[in-house]
Formats: C-alpha cells, sequence, structure tokens
C-alpha cells in the first residue's frame, strides 16, 4: 500500500500546479468514483484513474486542429503522455514493468471492450463526465450534438454501466434510450 500511496501523492502533486486547479479535484472525483463503482479494484486500476488527466493542461487543445481529426490526435498523444508520466512515477515507487504497462494500456484505453480493467476505467470516466461535467457541458452544445455526445458516451461502457446509468441518473428519455 506504500507504493500506491506514493504514487497517488505524486500524481496529487504534479496535479497541484494546474493553473486552474481542475486537474486535483478531477484526480479525486475519479478516484471516489471508482471506489464506489469498483472497491475491489487492484492498484494498477486505482493508478489509473487518479492519474487519467494527470498534466493535462501541458498539452493544450488548441495546440491541435479544430474538428474531430484533432481532438482524437491531441486526445491520442494525451493518452500516451499520461501514460509515459504516470510509468515514470510507478517505476520511481517501486513497481515493476508489467505493472506501469498495465497502467498504460488503461491510460491509452487499448483493449476497450475486451479489457476488463480498460472498461472499469472507461466506466469511471463516463460516470465522472456524467456526474460532474455533463450539465455545464450541455449548456454549450445544440441539442443535436448533444444527443450525439451522449450515444458515444454510452456506446463506450459496459452493459452492466449503461445499465447503472439508466438506474442512477433521471434522464430526459432521449438521453435514456441511448443507455439501453
Amino acid at each position: 500500500m506504500a507504493r500506491l500511496d506514493t504514487v497517488l501523492a505524486a500524481i496529487n502533486a504534479a496535479n497541484a500546479a494546474d493553473p486552474k486547479q481542475e486537474a486535483l479535484l478531477y484526480g479525486q472525483r475519479m478516484t471516489a468514483e471508482l471506489d464506489r463503482l469498483f472497491p475491489d479494484a487492484d492498484e494498477t486500476l486505482r493508478i489509473a484513474a487518479r492519474g487519467q488527466h494527470v498534466e493535462r493542461w501541458l498539452l493544450p487543445r488548441s495546440d491541435y486542429p479544430e474538428g474531430r481529426i484533432g481532438y482524437l490526435e491531441w486526445r491520442r498523444e494525451q493518452g500516451r503522455r499520461h501514460a509515459a508520466r504516470i510509468a515514470g512515477m510507478m517505476r520511481d515507487a517501486g513497481y515493476d514493468e508489467a505493472a506501469a504497462d498495465q497502467t498504460g494500456r488503461m491510460l491509452r484505453k487499448e483493449g476497450l471492450k475486451r479489457d476488463p480493467q480498460v472498461q472499469a476505467l472507461e466506466d469511471v470516466i463516463c460516470f465522472v463526465f456524467l456526474k460532474h461535467y455533463f450539465a455545464p457541458f450541455a449548456q454549450t452544445q445544440t441539442p443535436e450534438a448533444l444527443q450525439a455526445i451522449v450515444e458515444k458516451t454510452a456506446r463506450k461502457m459496459s452493459p452492466e454501466g449503461r445499465a447503472r446509468v439508466l438506474r442512477e441518473f433521471d434522464l430526459p428519455a432521449p438521453f435514456a434510450a441511448a443507455f439501453m
């Protein structure tokens, strides 16, 4: 447990440098949601959840072209950066390469829908988005764009995660249909 505490503290310290003070809170929300949804998560999943957006502000979205292609390039690069940064923290705390590699695969979303840990991380990400960020985000979108985003979010989730969304959130019918 000391290794885990060391890595989580390193992630918190890195995220505390966020000029907008969003990264630390996001990591804490990810951990809280992971604890709620997957209380038996192993250390690699716990580290991936806390490190999901480690130092995200260092690579601004504005450095990439507008539109879906630019967004996907930025997101892939963020995943690579997060995986590399967290792997270094894990090695410094005494984790072996296998553990660092597994956490990196989760952060890069490799094996989504095939690897249970990658899928668990994605479900946690979606719950955090729906619980904490969806309402303000929705105000910036057209109804059509918002429906498409809800549908994409639902497609990324496991069947169990989608069912849980329907139980825990009071969604308007068109949004709820995406999770059925």
